[in-house]
């Protein structure tokens, strides 16, 4: 029967719920002899398989659930029977309770949680919690460990009593348990299991849940104490377990630690709340478990995992929000008294929490930073959903009188808005202050105003806030204090912290997502007058510096202003040096150096765009000079408190030598940075900072030489050398406190440093005795530095003398010191080349011709050191220095090329390592060491004796230098006539011998004189024995290319060293074609060539060249193109018309074949260098070739010069520089050669209207540095008018301008010489320019883009017009007899079509200077034109402009009959009904009665004719109106300024302007004055209609409603009215006559007035019906509308059209009183009429202009209506829990800033929709709609 019973009742338990159990159990109890016991037994035993069947299917159905549930419950009832004992609560935890538990993840939840319920209401029961702490907490603990690894990893060593054994138990006591239960293997596997992490975790913290609920509710009396006593022990040590594990879990990984802060850190603190300590049982000992131990642990491990990563932040603050939960700083504990005595654990007297928070707040991560916040206000208990409610609503009762006096409209608006927002008291004054509290709620506010809010309310309340913040900082109940307690003490602490905090704000500001606020934010602190705070200053955290604000300052938005009109700075530049001088002048000279140090270092570490590189400069400098003045400081009072005195330590003069090193060094680096950007304006401005700092900070004498040096040669040269703005200032740098005195006299140590120099860098010694290029190329850069710096200090000639010693003592045992080592000697002539080098350089930047360009910067007058006769007399000096060695070096020379002649002796040796596999390359020699060595001493030693000789040939005249000439020369020879090679050593010895030769042989040849060229002729004789009569050079240039080419051909060289071979073949071609360069130069040889090369030899190396062009590398172009040009010129000077053509010594086919191996050469370079490009037009377009018009056109088809041109323009609207640079060239030959501009018709029309905005800074940094670019540069033919090429070589203007010229020029050529007698070139010139003329005019008429009427203003129309009509104005000149008709008649076309004032000036400057030039066109033309009325204004007005400047400027004999004709037909404009016309009309004819009327003396009895009368009433009419006055007084200073003849010049058009026009050097016309002057009287007028208009309209919304109101009328209308039945099925008719129309009532009434008078009755009646339905049709609409709920929305303040649409949309929908609008024509605009979809025909539309919302809200108000505001403000009432009343007005604010503040004030309350995620607003429709229906859900109801 029992087995029975049980199965019956196991199978009942999924029909019957759990709630029924215990009492249908104990029936059974009752009625059966079942016991408690056995029942339970087998009920127990039924579990497995019970919970096993759920664990297989993985899903739980309602009967399986309730299975469970029901036998749980079962057995947890049973447990509770006296007679069930502990070992079956045991048997009931490891049968069921723990594989339940293990299945948390399966199961639901909830069915879990109802399972521990029970089950601890079991063990609360009968008081079983030793049960649980002998098996359920130990094996959780266990779990625990395995779980997190703890006890696998072997990491059992806690921090603590006893911890080690924490997770310990033991195995054999559970298996051992296992094995006694009487379940299956499966079973048994399943209990042997472990809990996972978060179960282990989740059941500890509900047993300690369920015994702390134990203990605080059992009494401590009676008999239970014992009970009680037992689970107080199991509390105190499940809880001591709990923190123990607590510690080492977060010390774990993610889960562990997420789990501990979910599951186990809550209860534990709850445990804390109760009581604040525990006493506990470890191995018979008493320990007491106290909450501060805890926290302190707690804090410890916060800080631990503070340093370990962004998710362990995250952690950390997570369980600090937890702990500031249960223990805030407002909050009490129950039972808080400790008895132990100990002092309660202040999580706020951390410094390093605040230190955190801090760091929190600033951090990248959005969630790291609300974790901060709402730490931070819990600590503070500030609560900003609640911010001075009381407060509020006492200023709101004060009323006017609480507003500050004083303020600006901006700054009352902050106020307000403040104010609205709940942040700080309103004053009366300043001296009221803010509490602590309030600071710390104003910070809160900002920041989260930067984290959340909008935009105008961070620009509202910024400024207000943290003035308030800075201004009350100085009490003593500073928003710092209320935090820090005792830990800040000194004055300079205070500020320390508070600064600290503060900067979180800025630095949040600064990196704000709208730029709006970032500007705001940098303006806000720029603004801050810092010389109030005194040393104070210096508070502002240096990290905040160096971080946020340089960082800020690097950010564009804050430099709009950068770069305008060459201006390299801007507002923030200038504010943020002006904080930094002052914080770096409080800090003494260490802190100065380290602080510069870490600010220049940013340079090395970030990347800065160009206005940030620029304000870091800036502030370098501002913070060097600012360290001048704290020497200077003493205690300064300031306004806010007094500053701590400054007590100096240390002095600038005492910092330490390595700390200056460092320094110099990354200022270095602020000079590498600034190479990036091309500007040398830019550079030079940056490096006039960095070396303003390096001299303030840094003395020289205290840097190494080698530092010094290096620093230096970072300086662009250009600042430097002779001429250079930096010059000086860099000399009296290195020279101060070089000075000392001496027995001798004043030396200066520097100075005896680079005289030491020399010595030091020849004997240096070197790892290795050979060296290669790579060595070589450091020792070459060594010495640069070092001579450019020498040159710096040289003052006089006497300190010369030891290096000339130096030179002499060496150079006469040079062969000598070879024999000691190779590189010694190398070192001394790598020296000797660099001095020449620099020498040279300097001369070059003193004396050499220099391009003058818009950008180089204006010269400053400064006085070289040295006058130019210590000049000469260091030359001299140099010059016999060297000319005492010269004999040596050429005997070492003569032995060092030795191992060019080797010949055979060269074997191929094994490569290095570092050579072996490689192509090679200019550098990388395919040679052994030992062979590079001596290689490169040969190499070195030709090219000093050829540089030596050059220089002592230049500066001392009748000298032998012939040994040295002939040396070279023989080195010359024996190249070009080495025998072939016959390995790869072989030619890498020969491509270094022609690599030697190649700046030898340029080198001699620079310097040709009567003994050299003979020399040069003897020495050529040696080659081969000279023919009678053939030229001399044939000889040696044929030898050259056979050799050279022989060598090319070889199999031996890699790809890339032929490349070289290459590059310099071409550049000793170079070399011999100059030599007739030279000897022409100096009048040597007659010029014709022929002396010096044959034809055969020149076309042979033309053809050559040309062939190679296509394939030219980099390095070999200039020299390519320089031959070309070189040979052109030798055949324009021989004219060998026998063999080429007749003029240019060149046929038609081969310069076909330059041309287009040039276009090839110039289409396949990447890069658009300046030097390539003008020698490619120089070469290419030569003056010999231009002339010949064959080279032009040839058949009706372009000939190579003219399809060269076509490419290059074509290509050249893609390059800047390149169309530049042609329009340069092109127009300077078109000028030579006025004959061949029909041909480039076309091209001077792109270059005319050719426009490009871009300025190529790479383009003035190649010609201000390039030597090569700017040389390149002088020689392209151009125009002579250097103001125009200076102002405009680097504008989009250039090629417009050169144009310009050129006509102007041929115009100017026209007018000497006449176009009847002139010659040849004077009638081209005058055609060319009628040509033009046309072809421009034609082009304004009758292209598509240039001939509309309607464009915008600056766009690319607009600009092409201006081009044309500009150059237009210049070609004026060309106007003759023949064509002045057709040339008149597209002016009046032009003038009648529209278009703008900056256009149309150009129009009438034409046609002035036209009528000016034809006066009989005047009175044939002019008049009539005048005399239209019906001409369009526009045109009239320029007609009435061209009449007036006719008669103003033209000649004195043909004036008066001007005025004559001119007059009478513009009197009548005066009366003109158009405005502008009118008072254009009004300017000009003032003008001309002035000059033509002079004022008639009142007192003469003479009699004055009626006309003169009239004109002196209309001139003093004119004089003496108020109106015109002002007109004239706007137009001051346009008309004295025009003048029609020199507006038509180049000049006059871009030169003579205002510098601030940008737009096309296009000024202000007086017609565009005009109109604007009219247009601004016009919106004044505008605005007081405006402003009288809302008066009238706030008036009306004032008056009450009359008597005989629109209710009443149609009241009245409807009782009387008697409509037909089916009058609305009626349809409308009606008689309209149309304008054309016109009824004979004359004759009808004459003939059939009866008739009439019928049809009069009829058409009476239709009306009264057409009239009855209208007004039946408006008295149902009205009862439509009056079914309306009693809500109106107001919208005025809303301007976007889909927002308002669907507005409307809305208040149809929900059918509310009417919809509040701006302007009422919105409803009529087409895209709110397809959004609305007819809804604005339904509901009513309401006209409430911005201005008069606050009227129409306050004339509601009276008409019991209720006033709200959709907003979030500090009161807001979230929507859900607002009751609208009936009668209620809801107005929405703007799209972006919402309802501003001044209607706030006016509402009666502010709801808000409440909100869940990130993005804290809805568009403004979207909240309008869910407004509305909260407002008809709630009527309803």
């Amino acid at each position: 029967m029992a087995a029975a019973v049980i199965s019956s009742l196991s199978k009942s338990f999924g029909q019957i719920p759990p709630s029924a159990i215990p009492p249908m159990l104990d029936c059974i109890l009752t009625s059966t002899a079942v016991s408690s016991s056995s029942l339970f037994s087998s009920l127990l035993d039924d579990l497995p398989d019970l919970i096993e069947s759920g664990n297989r299917d993985g899903k739980l159905d309602s009967d399986r659930r309730n299975s469970i549930a029901s036998m749980i419950g079962a057995l947890c009832h049973l447990l509770t029977k006296a007679n069930i004992g502990r070992e079956e609560l045991q048997s009931f935890l490891w049968k069921g309770f723990i594989p339940l538990m293990k299945m948390g993840h399966d199961f639901d939840q909830e069915l879990l949680n109802q399972i521990a319920d029970s089950f601890f209401d079991v063990v609360q029961s009968i008081h079983a919690w030793e049960v649980l702490e002998e098996n359920l907490v130990p094996f959780s603990l266990r779990s625990i460990g395995l779980s997190a690894g703890i006890i696998q990893n072997g990491d059992l060593q806690g921090t603590g009593l006893d911890r080690s054994s924490l997770f310990h138990v033991s195995s054999d006591l559970i298996e051992k348990f296992i094995e006694n239960l009487h379940v299956g293997k499966d079973c048994k596997l399943s209990i042997s299991g472990y809990f996972p992490l978060p179960v282990s975790c989740h059941v500890l913290s509900i047993t300690l849940d369920a015994a702390l609920r134990n203990f605080q509710a059992a009494p401590v009396t009676g008999s239970v104490s014992e009970n009680v006593s037992s689970v107080e022990s199991f509390t105190a040590n499940l809880l001591w377990n709990l923190c123990n594990a607590t510690e080492r879990l977060l010390l774990q990984g993610s889960e562990s630690r997420s789990c501990t802060i979910g599951f186990l850190l809550p209860v534990i603190f709850k445990a804390f709340v109760s009581q604040s300590s525990f006493e506990i049982s470890v191995h018979r000992q008493i320990h007491k478990l106290s909450r501060n131990h805890f926290f302190m642990r707690m804090w410890t491990c916060c800080r631990k995992l503070f340093s370990l990563g962004s998710l362990e932040r995250r952690d950390a603050y997570r369980i600090l929000s937890l702990y500031l939960s249960y223990f805030s700083c407002g909050g009490t504990f129950q039972n808080a008294n400790m008895s132990d005595g100990a002092e309660e654990f202040d999580i706020r007297s951390e410094k390093d929490l605040w230190n955190e928070i801090k760091r929190g707040l600033v951090d990248e991560d959005g969630l790291v930073r609300k974790q901060s916040l709402h730490i931070l206000k819990t600590l503070l208990c500030t609560d900003s959903g609640n911010q001075h409610h009381s407060d509020i609503s006492e200023k709101k009762t004060q009323g006017k009188h609480s507003v500050p006096h004083g303020v600006t409209k901006r700054e009352l608006w902050a106020y307000k808005e403040a104010k609205s927002l709940g942040v700080g008291k309103l004053c009366n004054s300043v001296d009221s202050g803010m509490n602590s509290q309030q600071q710390w709620e104003a910070f809160v506010l900002l920041f989260e105003m930067l984290e959340e809010y909008g935009t105008h309310l961070v620009e509202a309340a910024w400024n207000h806030q943290i003035t308030s913040l800075l201004q009350f900082s100085v009490s003593h109940d500073n928003f710092v204090s209320a935090i820090s307690g005792s830990m800040h003490q000194t004055q300079s602490e205070t500020w320390a912290e508070v600064f600290s905090w503060l900067s979180i704000l800025w630095k949040r500001g600064f990196c704000h997502d709208n730029p709006q606020v970032r500007c705001m934010i940098m303006q806000s602190f720029l603004g801050i007058e810092w010389r109030k705070y005194g040393s104070c200053v210096k508070s502002v955290p240096e990290s905040f510096i160096l971080g946020s604000l340089m960082e800020a300052l690097n950010d564009p938005v804050h430099h709009s202003d950068f770069g305008v009109k060459g201006i390299y700075s801007s507002k923030t530049i200038e504010g943020a040096t002006h904080f930094l001088h002052h914080y770096s002048s409080y800090l003494d000279a260490r802190e100065t150096v380290i602080f510069l140090k870490s600010l220049a270092s940013l340079a090395k570490r970030k990347s800065f765009s160009r206005a940030g590189l620029m304000g870091l400069a800036e502030c370098i400098a501002a913070s060097a000079f600012g360290a001048h003045k704290y020497s200077n400081n003493k205690v300064e009072s300031c306004e806010f408190g007094t500053a701590d005195e400054v007590q100096p330590e240390y002095s600038l003069e005492n910092f330490l030598h390595d700390n200056g090193t460092e320094l110099l060094d990354f200022l270095r680096y602020v000079l590498e940075s600034s190479k990036q950007h091309f500007n040398p304006n830019y550079r030079f401005r940056v490096c006039e900072k960095v070396v303003e700092a390096a001299a303030s900070m840094v003395p020289a004498s205290d840097v190494s030489l080698e530092i010094l040096l290096h620093f230096i040669s970072t300086l662009p040269r250009e600042v430097t050398d002779y001429g250079g703005l930096l010059r000086v200032r860099v000399q009296d740098w290195l020279l101060q406190n070089h000075q000392v005195t001496r027995s001798g006299g004043i030396q200066m140590q520097l100075l005896e440093s680079l005289n030491e120099f020399p010595e030091w860098f020849i004997i240096h010694h070197c790892l290795f005795q050979n060296f290669d290029d790579e060595d070589l190329g450091a020792w070459e850069f060594e010495v640069r530095r070092w001579a450019r710096v020498l040159f710096l200090v040289i003052k006089e000639e006497h300190q010369l003398a030891p290096l000339m010693t130096f030179i002499q003592q060496y150079g006469t045992n040079i062969r000598k010191q070879n024999n000691y080592s190779e590189w010694v000697p190398v070192k001394f002539l790598t020296l000797i080349l660099g001095l020449i080098q620099e020498i040279q350089v300097m001369q070059r930047r003193k004396h050499g011709a220099k391009v003058q360009t818009r950008f180089e910067i204006k010269r400053l007058e400064t006085e070289e050191q040295s006058s130019e006769a210590e000049a000469s007399n260091i030359y001299n000096m140099f010059t016999d220095s060297l000319l005492l060695i010269l004999e040596e070096l050429v005997s070492f020379c003569n032995l060092s090329c030795s191992i060019f002649s080797s010949g055979s002796d060269i074997e191929d040796k094994v490569l290095p390592s570092s050579v072996r596999g490689k192509l090679g390359g200019p550098s990388q020699r395919r040679l052994s060491i030992s062979l590079t060595t001596a290689v490169l001493q040969a190499t070195i030693s030709v090219k000093a004796v050829a540089y030596i000789y050059a220089w002592c040939a230049q500066h001392r005249t009748g000298i032998l230098l012939n040994s040295a000439f002939t040396a070279v020369w023989k080195f010359f020879c024996n190249t070009i006539t080495s025998p072939t090679c016959n390995s790869e050593s072989e030619a890498e010895v020969r491509i270094a011998a022609y690599e030697a030769l190649a700046p030898a042989l340029k080198a001699l040849v620079s310097v040709l004189a009567p003994q050299s060229l003979v020399l040069f002729m003897e020495n050529s004789k040696s080659l081969q024995p000279a023919i009678e009569g053939e030229p001399w050079l044939d000889t040696l240039v044929f030898s050259f290319l056979q050799n050279i080419n022989n060598l090319l051909a070889v199999g031996f060289m890699a790809r890339t060293r032929r490349a070289v071979l290459l590059n310099w073949k071409w550049v000793i071609l170079e070399s011999l074609l100059s030599i007739p360069y030279y000897s022409f130069g100096s009048k040597l040889q007659q010029e014709d060539g022929s002396f010096f090369f044959s034809d055969a030899a020149l076309i042979n190396i033309f053809t050559d060249t040309v062939e190679s062009l296509e394939n030219a590398g980099e390095g070999s172009v200039l020299p390519m193109l320089r031959s070309i040009r070189l040979a052109l010129e030798l055949f324009a000077s021989r004219r060998l018309s026998l063999v080429v053509s007749r003029f240019t010594g060149v046929d038609s086919q081969m310069i076909w074949r330059l041309v287009h191996s040039s276009w090839i050469l110039h289409s396949s370079c990447n890069k658009r260098r300046v030097a390539h490009i003008a020698a490619l037009l120089s070469s290419v377009l030569h003056p010999s070739l231009f002339s010949d018009g064959d080279m032009h056109d040839a058949d009706n088809e372009p000939g190579p010069l003219k399809w060269f041109v076509e490419k290059l323009l074509e290509e050249g609207t893609k390059s800047p520089r390149t169309i530049r640079l042609a329009a340069l060239h092109l127009t300077g030959l078109l000028l030579s050669n006025p004959t061949t501009i029909k041909y480039y018709i076309k091209e001077l029309k792109l270059l005319t209207l050719y426009g490009s905005v871009a300025f190529d800074e790479d383009f003035e940094a190649e010609v201000s540095e390039n030597d090569d670019a700017r040389t390149e540069v002088t020689l392209l033919t151009k125009i002579q008018d250097s103001e125009l090429t200076e102002a405009f070589l680097n504008t989009e203007l250039y090629a417009r301008v050169c144009v310009a010229n050129l006509f102007y020029k041929l115009a100017d050529l026209t007018n000497r010489s006449g176009s009847s007698t002139g010659d040849k070139a004077s009638q081209s010139a005058l055609e060319s320019g009628k040509l033009f003329l046309l072809e421009l005019l034609d082009t304004v008429l009758n292209d598509k883009e240039l001939a509309k009427e309607l464009y915008k203003k600056y766009s690319a129309i607009h600009r092409r017009k201006i081009r044309a009509w500009q150059m237009i104005c210049v070609l004026s000149q060309f106007v003759d007899d023949d064509i002045v008709g057709e040339v008149t008649q597209c002016l009046q076309i032009a003038l009648y079509r529209n278009n703008l004032p900056s256009v149309r000036q150009y129009l009438e400057t034409f046609a002035i200077n036209i009528y000016m030039k034809f006066p009989s066109l005047v009175a044939e033309q002019l008049v009539p034109l005048l005399r239209d009325y019906d001409m369009r204004p526009q045109a009239l007005s320029s007609h009435v402009f061209i009449a007036a400047n006719v008669i103003l400027h033209a000649s004195k004999d043909i004036q008066l009959r001007h005025l004559d004709e001119l007059l009478p037909p513009i009197l009548p404009l005066l009366t003109s009904h158009h405005h502008s016309l009118r008072g254009f009309t009004q300017v000009l004819l003032h003008r001309v009665l002035c000059k033509f009327f002079p004022s008639l003396d009142s007192k003469s009895s003479e009699f004055i004719p009626l006309e003169k009368r009239c004109f002196e009433d209309l001139k003093l009419y004119l004089a003496n109106n108020s109106d015109c006055m002002r007109l004239r007084a706007s137009m001051e200073g346009y008309l004295d300024a025009y003048n029609p003849k020199t507006s038509v010049t180049p000049a006059g058009i871009f030169v003579s302007r205002v510098e601030e026009i940008g737009f096309e050097c296009v000024p202000t016309s007086l017609m565009e004055q005009v109109i604007n002057f009219l247009n601004d009287v016009r919106e004044d007028l505008r605005c007081s209609m405006a402003k009288d208009i809302v008066t009238i309209k706030n008036e009306s919304l004032n008056m009450a409603a009359g008597p005989g109101s629109t209710e009443e009328v149609s009241s009245a209308c409807e009782e009387k009215l008697e409509l037909p039945k089916d009058a609305h099925l009626d349809f409308q008719k009606k008689i309209t006559f149309s304008k054309h129309e016109k009824p004979d009532l004359g004759s009808s009434s004459l003939l059939c007035k009866g008739e009439v008078y019928k049809q009069l009755l009829e058409m009476e009646k239709e009306d009264d019906l057409l009239d009855q339905l209208w007004k039946s049709r408006s008295l149902a609409l009205e009862r439509v509308r009056g079914n309306r709920q009693h809500i109106i929305l107001v919208a005025s303040l809303i301007d976007r059209i889909p927002n308002l649409a669907g507005l409307a949309r809305t208040c149809e929908v929900f059918k509310t009183q009417g919809l509040a609008v701006a302007d009422a024509k919105i409803v009529q605009d087409k895209q709110f009429q397809l959004i609305s979809v007819t809804a604005e025909k339904w509901v009513p539309i309401i006209e409430v202009p911005v201005n008069s919302v606050k009227q129409f809200l306050e004339k509601k108000k009276r008409e019991g209506f209720s006033i709200l505001g959709l907003e979030q403000t500090a009161n807001s009432v979230p929507l859900d829990q607002y009751i609208y009343p009936k009668k209620t007005v809801l107005v929405l604010g703007r799209e972006k800033e919402g309802i501003p503040v001044d209607i706030i004030h006016v509402l009666d309350a502010c709801i808000e929709i409440p909100q869940l995620g990130v993005v804290r607003s809805l568009n403004v429709h979207v909240s309008g709609a869910i407004a509305l229906w909260e407002y008809t859900r709630q009527q309803r109801l």
